[in-house]
């Protein structure tokens, strides 16, 4: 007999055992106690065979931004399969049976870190995120650059959860940390924690970093204001004498390459985690549209073939003030899906709307990561170009991106 159900905590010891073996790591008998006393059963689905689990997933309950905007979000986190077991399509029942679960939690967003981007992509998720990694060498580090206020280390934490706060929500998909995760995520972490204050006493950012063998290694990189930055740079160049190099990882729009007189350093965009759209009716409604003064009117037909709820054609009314109004106006039509066109993109068949899109292409869009004259270039959204014009003015600026992982 097989089946999907939640783990109950005896069954715990075996998902990590699942984990340990899938991710190639070993913990010892402390950390695995730690891991067991940390752990809740109800996050744990698992895929069982004749009462024996073949597979199993972690769905965490977690809170991002989304244009400033705070939204719940299913973090789907720890997918493995006993290699006995692979390639039977657990997996895949495991992530649609995640969306059913999400969706009665009222997490409009599902969110994880793929081992490969073309499974999920199957599924409905798409890249949302990526992010810069620097290594700079010390003759690289900006001895011009002033510290304009002071530096300080500190152990204030309610300073520094502060701080983070403002910086994550000026992004899309940042987390919002919670108390466990800051105490066993970031305070135990080696190193240092020092903040800036500007020239009034202002805190405006912060790092946390580590050094040894001569490198420095920056864990969070946090600046409300290029004061900040410039300041923190500043700081990390004083290290000059103690390290060879720098590394650390910046939001894809980092201008850090830019502000540098040499540019020539060692840096690497990296696509980072995928996310895909639950409820499209619920995560529409919550979404904060770009406030125009105007009126916004139109139909969009969506394909998913994951999620029955998303697959239909939306009414989608967006106030002056970028508040919208979400009705369902009926199911697609008898054979209407995606299909790939002559420039490899992918074109929504006899659906009358006046744009047209998939899952992963909405999600994109809605979060940042891709513009809709773009996504209407490439082939992945249809609709006329006054439309997807007014639709690209209604979306967020906002750049997504991540510090953590889960």
């Amino acid at each position: 007999m097989e089946m999907i159900r939640q783990l109950n905590r005896e069954e715990l010891a075996e998902s990590i055992k699942l984990s340990e073996f899938a991710f190639q790591y070993e913990l010892s008998s402390e950390q695995r106690a730690e891991r067991m006393a940390s752990t809740k059963p109800e996050d744990q689905w698992g895929y069982f065979i004749d009462g024996k689990l073949a597979a199993k997933m972690t769905i965490h309950p977690m809170t991002t931004w989304i244009n400033g905007r705070k939204m719940k979000f299913g973090g789907v986190a720890s997918v493995a399969t006993w290699p006995e077991y692979r390639r039977k399509g657990m997996v895949g029942k495991l992530l649609v049976n995640a969306l059913h679960i999400m969706r009665e939690q009222g997490q409009t967003l599902a969110c994880l870190h793929p081992f490969e981007f073309p499974f999920y992509r199957k599924f409905g998720w798409e890249t949302y995120v990526e992010y810069k990694e620097y290594e700079l060498e010390a003759k690289h580090l900006p001895h011009y650059f002033t510290i304009d206020g002071r530096v300080e280390r500190t152990e204030d934490r309610d300073l520094i959860k502060k701080l983070y706060a403002e910086y994550a929500e000026a992004y899309n998909g940042m987390l919002e940390r919670t108390n466990e995760w800051w105490e066993i995520r970031f305070w135990k972490n080696k190193g240092s924690v020092v903040v800036f204050y500007n020239e009034t006493g202002k805190p405006a950012g912060y790092l946390q970093y580590h050094v040894a063998d001569s490198i420095m290694t920056v864990h969070d990189f946090v600046c409300l204001h290029e004061k900040a930055r410039a300041s923190l740079w500043k700081f990390i160049a004083n290290h000059d004498s103690m390290i060879r190099s720098v590394k650390l990882k910046a939001p894809a729009d980092d201008p850090l390459p830019f502000i540098l007189q040499n540019p020539r350093f060692k840096q690497e965009t990296i696509p980072y985690f995928m996310a895909r759209v639950v409820d499209a009716e619920a995560f529409l409604r919550e979404y904060k549209f770009t406030a125009t003064g105007r009126q916004t009117r139109l139909t969009l037909a969506l394909e998913d073939s994951h999620a029955p709820w998303n697959h239909q054609v939306f009414t989608v009314e967006i106030s002056g003030a970028g508040e919208a109004n979400i009705r369902p106006s009926g199911s697609l039509p008898e054979g209407s899906g995606m299909e790939r066109n002559e420039t490899g993109g992918h074109e929504l068949q006899k659906a009358a709307a006046d744009l047209s899109c998939d899952i992963q292409t909405l999600t994109a869009m809605l979060i940042g990561y891709r513009s809709p004259e773009l996504m209407h270039a490439i082939g992945r959204l249809q609709g006329s170009e006054a439309m997807v014009k007014e639709w690209a003015e209604r979306l967020t600026s906002q750049t997504p991106y991540l510090m953590d992982y889960y």
